[in-house]
């Protein structure tokens, strides 16, 4: 199969490249400005190109681009940044795809940030859209999505656990000096899937038959405090000191911390279980275990 990757610099856009290539795949990178690569492509979302032949010789698409959510101050220019990048992107691919070409299949990124704060609910893919900026923002990017001429799946990814970057990189300094504690009380769930599990699915997606959304969570989300404290574990550091929110929300708005911090999300992946994938890492604890050195 040949796969090209929107968004292949990044974490997941990288490792799916790793796992693709490692299984006898080929891989085709879009990146921006020229190509340094045989196996890069160049492409502008900003201005709706992709470089000939575009998407013409490739089977599948994975598109993974967007904006960080976090990283940076939720400014109104920001916020448009994160919403354009991705929509963007989404419409740059879905208008560069034809029904009766030889491309078939497309994996477009998508967040469980959709369902907005559900507290300590069970949601899966059959639960509305939430409020909040992150679920209107998912909705557009969906929504953009929903154009495609060929069989697609939302990527609908919790927070993906790795050894760099991903949910961690902010904050393992913090939890490896000592520092790191839970937000808030605590309480809201978190809903999260190993960096192995979900290359596995996105690999698994590309000959499966699912359309529409797809959560790319592992089955057992657990509570703040509770990720606190295996995180702190894993690094063998004490883990006493909650997150002081009024300078989070100084650095990086109220919104951000309301939003993407407090918001609790409880979800199940309905999809990918009925359907019979099986995680390698279905609980927390075999999910740091795997990230191997602290």
């Amino acid at each position: 199969m040949r796969v090209a990757i929107g968004g292949s610099s990044g974490l997941l856009g990288k490792a799916l490249a790793r796992h693709l290539s490692a299984g006898g795949h080929d891989v085709v990178r879009l990146v921006r400005g020229e190509p340094s690569a045989s196996d890069q492509r160049s492409w502008d979302p900003d201005a709706g190109r992709i470089a000939g032949p575009g998407l013409d010789d490739v089977d599948a698409v994975v598109n993974l681009a967007g904006a960080p959510i976090a990283g940076a101050r939720w400014t109104a220019a920001r916020k448009a940044d994160i919403l354009r990048s991705r929509t963007g992107s989404t419409l740059t691919i879905v208008t560069s795809l034809h029904p009766d070409g030889r491309c078939q299949r497309l994996l477009n990124g998508s967040a469980i940030g959709y369902y907005g704060d559900t507290g300590i609910e069970i949601v899966d893919e059959r639960s509305p859209n939430g409020r909040g900026f992150l679920a209107s923002v998912v909705a557009d990017w969906e929504a953009a999505a929903a154009h495609s001429p060929v069989p697609t799946a939302f990527l609908r990814t919790g927070h993906v656990l790795a050894q760099e970057g991903g949910f961690l990189a902010m904050q393992r300094p913090l939890f490896a000096a000592g520092l790191g504690g839970k937000v808030g009380d605590g309480r809201q769930f978190v809903s999260w899937i190993s960096l192995a599990d979900h290359v596995r699915a996105m690999a698994w997606l590309l000959t499966a038959e699912l359309t529409g959304p797809v959560n790319l969570v592992a089955p057992n989300p657990v509570t703040n405090a509770a990720f606190t404290r295996a995180f702190g574990s894993h690094l063998n550091r004490p883990t006493l000191l909650p997150m002081p929110l009024p300078l989070v929300r100084l650095a990086f708005t109220r919104e951000f911390v309301d939003d993407a911090l407090l918001s609790s999300t409880r979800v199940r992946p309905a999809c990918l279980l009925d359907a019979g994938f099986t995680f390698t890492h279905p609980k927390l604890g075999q999910a740091f275990a795997a990230l191997g050195d602290r």
